[in-house]
């Protein structure tokens, strides 16, 4: 007997999302491509909202 939910269930879209950012582990922050910190681009966080980076959860087992 199958259950219920597998008749429905389907796989998750894969996104392909490229971020304008990347992560400066010395800097310890979020870069544009051009150096530029990543927070302080205004435009970019209104379009983005935030940034995001795995820092945290490689250097504190608490998040």
């Amino acid at each position: 007997m199958q259950p219920f939910a597998l008749n429905y269930a389907r796989p998750a879209a894969t996104l392909e999302a490229t971020t304008p950012y990347v992560y400066d582990s010395g800097l310890q922050l979020n870069v544009l491509m051009d150096g530029r910190v990543a927070a302080r681009d205004h435009a970019l966080m209104r379009e983005l909202g935030t940034t995001t980076s795995t820092a945290g959860s490689k250097t504190h087992f608490d998040d």
